[in-house]
């Protein structure tokens, strides 16, 4: 290890910790923004670790080490093969009041170690963050900085998803619980130590949006995004963040916070990005790993909490069920499927993967139940005013949802209520839909019915004088009605019944069709035909 140090005595404000590993040529806008920050650089130092680069990195630091050299404390160690070590040997060489960590890829905003240290003093923040940008296509979208608050905890906001190190610390925070990265993590090694430095700050955590404090960038390589690393790396690094967790926060509500974050983000990770064609061999060490990880720290309060597919893996995981998992997989959107039908069942809604209702895993119906998503679909569908035209034996009904399985939610889903009437009494009856594709838009469906006019004639009675027609759309609890209008076509001729003529007619009456008989006088029936 070898280095350059600055010689200047007083006590910086900040710290800018920068580990580098083959960031050239972002590098130097990087070192760039921290140069010409408003702060002054007579209120920062710049401690950079050189991991070993190879890419003309270490002359770039030499370079800015050499024109600014009270600024700059340049180390240059033999790769270690991750951030952790560069980032621990440079918070030893730090002296600032605070610390900030930037990515040798990112910058800063010109204000922004200035708007940071102001804050930090004015509100005693041991912790403050400042809103993230994405470049180049990285998403910088934070969902803490959604709700911008001047004092935050890890169990009161989003803080749980924002775990990354690129944050204003104090350095006393750190230094006082002796707060370093884990070594041995290959990747995510920050995320323990912020983790740890967010419970102890306790509510000192400001989080601002008020500026773009700092640009995140992806470089042209992705070479600096985390998924390039294998599943096994991934998964051991968030076995240890969550025992950190674990070690901190006790069970309940608090703990389930933080783990959610962790099952949604690097757990479920590993399911992405071709595990589906991964080798097979590759494919049981992340089940093996991943099972342990499930049993141990994920909750039913957590796992009602998750997308049904993802939690219906991390379940079957559980079990060692790699064919499943696989089976699932490849029925899923994310990776080419269609996804899986909804099966309603009486008052609850499942999703029909692979290995639902299996016989041999016997698994819970439970791990499959969407109702409640079922349910907000069904209830969001919107319907085509219904179309009525007269057949010569029946009534038709059309209609048009835009929801296309509707045939799913089952018989009845949508039917038309009716109500035969007469002086004296009335008759209750229902007709389901006949529910298809709809040629026109796949994105729905069409539902028809055809109501038989020989009901409102029936065999050895008298007609019924009124038959009124209203359709719905029912499943699981919601009711929605189908507004309807009279029938478009010519009013069907004269029917006899029992030799007498009758006229029927139709209107449209408060969303419902009211079909109406009456006796056609023979003189007028006459007339009709002359």
């Amino acid at each position: 290890m070898h280095g350059m140090q600055k010689t200047r005595g007083d006590e910086p404000d900040v710290s800018v910790i920068v580990a580098v590993y083959n960031t050239m040529p972002y590098l130097t806008e990087c070192l760039t923004s921290l140069v010409e920050q408003s702060i002054g650089t007579d209120r920062i130092e710049i401690v950079a670790v050189d991991d070993g680069s190879t890419d003309g990195s270490s002359k770039e630091l030499q370079r800015f080490a050499e024109r600014y050299p009270d600024v700059f404390t340049v180390v240059r160690q033999e790769n270690s093969g991750g951030p952790a070590a560069p980032s621990n040997l440079a918070l030893d060489l730090a002296r600032g009041r605070y610390v900030f960590f930037v990515g040798a890829d990112d910058h800063l905003g010109a204000e922004a170690l200035e708007r940071l240290v102001a804050a930090a003093d004015r509100l005693g923040s041991d912790i403050v963050l400042g809103k993230m940008v994405g470049v180049g296509g990285r998403n910088g979208r934070r969902p803490v900085f959604e709700d911008p608050r001047e004092h935050v905890t890890l169990f009161d906001s989003k803080l749980p998803w924002a775990l990354s190190n690129t944050k204003l610390f104090r350095r006393e925070l750190i230094e006082r619980h002796q707060l370093r990265y884990p070594t041995d993590l290959k990747v995510f090694s920050d995320q323990p130590f912020t983790l740890e430095a967010c419970f102890h700050a306790e509510d000192r955590i400001a989080v601002l949006a008020d500026y773009d404090y700092y640009y995140a960038v992806k470089r042209a390589d992705s070479g600096n995004m985390t998924y390039r690393y294998r599943r096994d790396d991934r998964l051991h690094a968030t076995a240890a963040i969550m025992a950190v967790t674990e070690r901190l926060v006790p069970p309940g509500p608090q703990r389930d916070a933080v783990h959610l974050r962790h099952c949604t983000w690097e757990l479920n990770w590993t399911f992405h990005d071709g595990f589906v064609d991964a080798p097979r061999d590759e494919q049981e060490r992340a089940v093996a790993a991943l099972g342990p990880l499930v049993r141990r720290h994920l909750n039913d309060r957590v796992m009602r909490r998750l997308d049904p597919g993802r939690t219906l893996c991390m379940r079957l995981a559980e079990r060692g069920q790699l064919d499943a998992i696989v089976a699932v997989l490849r029925t899923d959107p994310r990776d080419g499927g269609s996804g899986p039908a909804t099966v309603v069942d009486g008052d609850r809604a499942y999703a029909a993967y692979p290995c639902f209702r299996d016989p041999e895993l016997a698994l819970p119906d439970a791990w499959f139940d969407i109702t409640g998503a079922a349910r907000e679909r069904f209830a969001k569908q919107a319907f085509t005013p219904a179309v009525l035209r007269w057949g010569d034996t029946h009534l038709e009904i059309e209609t048009r949802s835009t929801l296309p399985d509707l045939a799913a939610f089952g018989t009845g889903a949508v039917r038309a209520e009716t109500a035969l009437k007469r002086p004296g009494g009335q008759r209750l009856r229902s007709y389901d839909a006949e529910v298809s594709a709809d040629d026109g838009d796949p994105r729905g469906c069409v539902a028809r019915l055809r109501l038989p006019l020989e009901d409102l004639f029936p065999a050895k009675e008298a007609p019924w004088h009124e038959w009124e027609v209203r359709l719905v759309a029912q499943a699981l609890g919601v009711r929605k009605a189908i507004p309807l209008g009279p029938p478009r076509d010519t009013v069907p001729g004269p029917r006899r019944h029992r030799l007498r003529p009758y006229r029927i007619a139709a209107r449209a009456a408060d969303g419902a069709a009211l079909v109406t008989v009456e006796p056609l006088p023979v003189r007028q029936l006459l007339r009709t035909r002359d």
